[in-house]
């Protein structure tokens, strides 16, 4: 029985479940929408929240005193993979600065929202193992 058991485990040990946890917010925040597996989406979820919620309260914080928005993202950038590169529509790569955008852009645009940033919409299964698929996205202001 798995009385009181918290957490998915989806397969994985430590080390790999925490890497994709920080890697997959990660791209959320960098991409605004992931499509995984609905395990994998209902387990990120809170984590994508407690970031900007995080954010969100580091850009308040910081108006009155700049170090608690500079602790908040020090915060965030432990819990997150840093950097992701893309490429663009001319052919040259970029690094985006994942608490950066996450400060800038994303916390900004939630301010006056008490919560419920994402949405997880379920989108069939996958062809090759009939696995569940859902789209993980951050919500339109």
């Amino acid at each position: 029985m798995r009385h009181k058991v918290h957490g998915r485990r989806l397969g994985r040990n430590t080390k790999q479940r925490k890497a994709l946890r920080r890697n997959m917010v990660a791209d959320l925040i960098c991409y605004e929408k992931v499509i995984t597996t609905e395990a994998k989406a209902r387990m990120l979820r809170p984590l994508a929240e407690k970031m900007i919620t995080l954010a969100k309260r580091g850009v308040i914080a910081g108006k009155e005193n700049p170090a608690s928005e500079v602790h908040a993202r020090r915060l965030a950038a432990s819990r997150l993979a840093r950097f992701r590169t893309y490429e663009d529509e001319e052919g040259y790569y970029e690094d985006i600065d994942v608490v950066q955008k996450l400060f800038n852009e994303v916390a900004p645009r939630y301010l006056d929202r008490p919560g419920g940033y994402t949405r997880l919409v379920k989108i069939g299964k996958r062809p090759g193992d009939n696995a569940d698929m859902a789209a993980l996205m951050l919500v339109e202001e």
